[in-house]
């Protein structure tokens, strides 16, 4: 009884260590797992570019990305799921670069709802003009307009999401324009920064980004504060 009970006490004691070696070792790979999983993204993500720039959007095939990348067709798969999940990747990575999340860092760092707000046509400013060159290829390369049109859907209902906070601070600081419910500012806020009115102005009329900036600033605050 007592050999068995020491060595039942030599395999419990033995198991700890083994048990912390392992929870630190899955503490430590986490990191190290995440950079290469952005690192095998990243380099879908180039390869995909490289050959709309070559190929155009019809070459831009999922096995045609694989080989240009050098990974497995599954992990691309795995990754972006379809075509139009790499488009969005495309997309995304011109939208949020380094431009936007300059902005985002100066917005975050505000209080007042009335200046958050006016950093709403900045942001609107940034990504449409940041898209332009990847929506350019895109209808170029001869992507079809319901495809693009449903890739844009998915970032308009994002932002009118991400969009509900200054909303919901200009409420809590009560200073909605009265009359203004929280939905119906939601839906003007959400519209005024749309793709379509920065395309119609910039992209067809011919307006420059500074005095659509400053217009667009000019009309948000009026039509939700009535300042």
């Amino acid at each position: 009884m007592r050999a068995g009970s020491e060595k039942a006490g030599k395999a419990k004691k033995s198991s700890k260590p083994r048990g912390r070696v392992a929870e630190e070792k899955r503490v430590y790979d986490s990191p190290a797992r995440q950079r290469q999983a952005d690192e095998t993204r990243e380099r879908i993500s180039n390869a995909a570019r490289r050959l709309l720039e070559k190929t155009g959007y019809a070459g831009m095939t999922i096995p045609a990305v694989a080989k240009a990348a050098g990974v497995a067709v599954p992990t691309v798969y795995a990754i972006f799921g379809s075509k139009k999940g790499i488009v969005s990747e495309l997309l995304d990575t011109a939208r949020f670069g380094e431009a936007y999340q300059a902005l985002f860092a100066q917005v975050m760092k505000l209080t007042d709802p009335l200046e958050r707000l006016a950093f709403a046509p900045r942001f609107a400013r940034q990504i449409y003009e940041a898209e332009v060159p990847v929506e350019n290829l895109l209808r170029g390369a001869g992507m079809l307009a319901p495809e693009l049109a449903g890739v844009e859907e998915e970032r308009d209902c994002q932002r009118y999401d991400h969009q509900a906070m200054q909303i919901d601070g200009l409420q809590r600081a009560k200073l909605l324009r009265a009359g203004l419910s929280r939905e119906a500012a939601r839906d003007v806020l959400w519209s005024l920064t749309s793709r379509e009115l920065y395309r119609m102005l910039v992209r067809e009329r011919g307006w420059s980004g500074d005095q659509y900036e400053q217009w667009l600033k000019n009309v948000i605050r009026r039509e939700l504060t009535g300042s």
